[in-house]
């Protein structure tokens, strides 16, 4: 049985209730260290997760870039060896991190991602602009870096020593493509997993939950997608 450290990171603004219904779900003895990053909440978030036993990591710097890099920081500072990603508003069902974790500590893949648009997926749990987002940008992802996948997830699962390689430096919604994009430049094994996708548990989504937001998460992944579409740095 593996002994390498793992941290749960859950980059969060303005999730009281969605955090302490979802913290509750989190399996105890899967993790080392179960990180909420507070990006600059002005509800509960922080203290409910402090209630629950989370390490919480502020980050007042709005964006979701900024707190997925805050909350791998704080992991790395702590010990951890594999890092897993999850969105704090109860999207991503607990009940699939063994699934998601197994081929990174078997060593199949150099990272896993959780694809929202499997059979495994609940009605209505993504807007259909984000459905058609995401699926655009999977295909240049595909057209342009060769990685052949269905969705940009936010669950996922890597290894610190792989994710610190990456050099990532886009602090917005571009982070995940960002991700993706240098992973496949460098070679690296990325392996797409159908999860269980639901409905967020509370609240209304900042990103699809609104045209604006729908419009603006666009238009960072697809500046990142095409970022380095014609450069020669793979890591930069």
């Amino acid at each position: 049985m593996s002994t390498e450290k793992v941290a749960i990171v859950i980059p969060a603004l303005n999730e009281e209730a969605a955090i302490r219904q979802l913290l509750t779900e989190l399996p105890r003895d899967f993790a080392n260290w179960i990180i909420v990053v507070d990006n600059g909440s002005t509800d509960g978030t922080a203290p409910v997760a402090l209630a629950a036993g989370a390490i919480v990591a502020n980050e007042p710097t709005r964006g979701y870039g900024q707190a997925c890099l805050k909350g791998f920081k704080a992991a790395c500072s702590l010990g951890a060896e594999i890092v897993v990603f999850m969105d704090g508003d109860g999207s991503d069902d607990p009940a699939d991190l063994p699934l998601m974790l197994e081929p990174v500590r078997e060593g199949i893949a150099d990272m896993t991602i959780g694809s929202r648009v499997s059979k495994r997926s609940e009605r209505r749990a993504i807007p259909l602009q984000a459905r058609v987002g995401n699926w655009l940008v999977s295909r240049m992802i595909h057209i342009l870096y060769g990685a052949r996948l269905h969705d940009i997830g936010s669950f996922r699962v890597i290894r610190c020593a792989t994710l610190d390689t990456l050099g990532m430096r886009e602090m917005t919604f571009g982070w995940p493509v960002e991700m993706l994009v240098k992973m496949a430049r460098a070679r690296y094994r990325i392996v797409e997993l159908p999860i269980h996708y639901r409905p967020r548990s509370h609240g209304r989504s900042k990103v699809a939950g609104s045209i604006a937001g729908s419009i603006k998460a666009a238009y960072y992944m697809l500046r990142t997608t095409l970022r380095y579409a014609w450069t020669g740095e793979a890591h930069a």
